[in-house]
């Protein structure tokens, strides 16, 4: 007889735990090497807190009443947990905090669609820098974890998260068509986006068009001129944010690794300006993601720019695996 354990939950064996160890060991050596030193956060906080982040993140959470009435939810996210302790906690030190966690979330999730009720994240957090250079330096740490792991094909999709918000309310469609498209685009369908442009809000065909058109655009640095040719204020704003970006990391010499994405939009609404993903041709699954939220700080009573990362580390052992599968099958013909 098995005893069953809840669906989007796993268990973990002594092999596969040393591997999944070795991972987080090669990254932590990576951003120590860098500066970046390593905080924790609680399991569980204040509901009340983290809505102050993200008020979607709650709706995904597990909650539990404590037994003073105090209602309690286990952390959905790294980011808003981190942002908190920032703000109240390292006050008197200078700037930019360097900061790198390895910690689990939860999420109250639908596992039949692939996601983790828990899973374990590592990444890092950079408080205080101000994009373009700070992105810069996000996505170059990015690059070189990716490396640390033995993912050299992995590529980091580089967007703007304001750019549709923007585009959407220049068309001039709020409300829930606004929300339920850029839930689509979110979540990379296609099909459904331009559905959701003609049933709910109502556009045009030329709208649909150019809606469609921009979430599939992507590339290297020609694409910049193709979004330039388009124009529109929000668009011209986003491919003028895109192109400082991209310029520093050409001076870093890592441009080959990132593809501009002007249809990348995440689905954690504390975004602002650059937003990152990572694909690994390997698996057909997102194994990292991030981007600015220069908005955040604020909300715990301290303005300040930020930006950051995180890998799934369970979804990195994957690509890690099938790399090495791959290499050994090269290698053998």
């Amino acid at each position: 007889m098995t005893h069953p354990i809840p669906q989007g939950t796993r268990d973990i064996l002594p092999d596969e735990m040393r591997e999944l160890r070795r991972i987080e060991a090669d990254l932590r050596s990576l951003f120590e090497s860098r500066g970046y030193g390593e905080v924790s956060t609680p399991t569980i906080e204040y509901e009340e807190v983290l809505a102050l982040g993200d008020q979607r993140l709650i709706d995904s959470a597990y909650r539990v009443v404590d037994r003073s009435g105090e209602m309690l939810a286990l952390r959905a996210d790294m980011t808003i947990p981190i942002a908190r302790l920032a703000a109240d906690r390292l006050g008197d030190q200078s700037l930019p905090y360097r900061l790198y966690y390895a910690g689990d979330g939860f999420r109250a999730v639908r596992p039949q669609r692939g996601q983790q009720r828990e899973f374990r994240q590592v990444g890092v957090e950079l408080i205080g820098a101000e994009a373009p250079g700070g992105t810069a330096e996000i996505v170059e740490l990015l690059v070189a974890a990716l490396d640390a792991v033995g993912l050299n094909r992995a590529v980091v999709g580089l967007g703007d998260a304001d750019l549709f918000r923007q585009l959407l309310e220049e068309l001039g469609v709020e409300g829930a068509a606004r929300d339920r498209i850029l839930d689509r685009l979110a979540a990379h369908d296609l099909v459904a986006i331009e559905a959701e442009a003609g049933d709910l809000a109502g556009l045009g065909d030329a709208e649909r068009e150019l809606i469609v058109r921009l979430s599939s655009l992507r590339g290297d640095d020609d694409v910049l001129e193709q979004a330039h040719r388009i124009g529109g204020t929000a668009l011209e704003r986003a491919t003028s944010r895109l192109a400082e970006t991209y310029t520093k990391l050409a001076e870093a010499g890592i441009a080959d690794r990132v593809q501009l994405d002007f249809g990348l939009l995440r689905d954690l609404g504390y975004y602002t300006g650059a937003i990152l993903e990572v694909y690994d041709p390997a698996v057909g699954q997102i194994i990292g993601g991030g981007g600015r939220y220069d908005g955040l700080m604020a909300r715990f009573g301290k303005q300040l720019p930020a930006a950051g990362f995180a890998l799934y580390l369970e979804r990195v052992h994957i690509a890690q695996a099938e790399e090495e599968r791959l290499g050994r099958e090269g290698g053998a013909r």
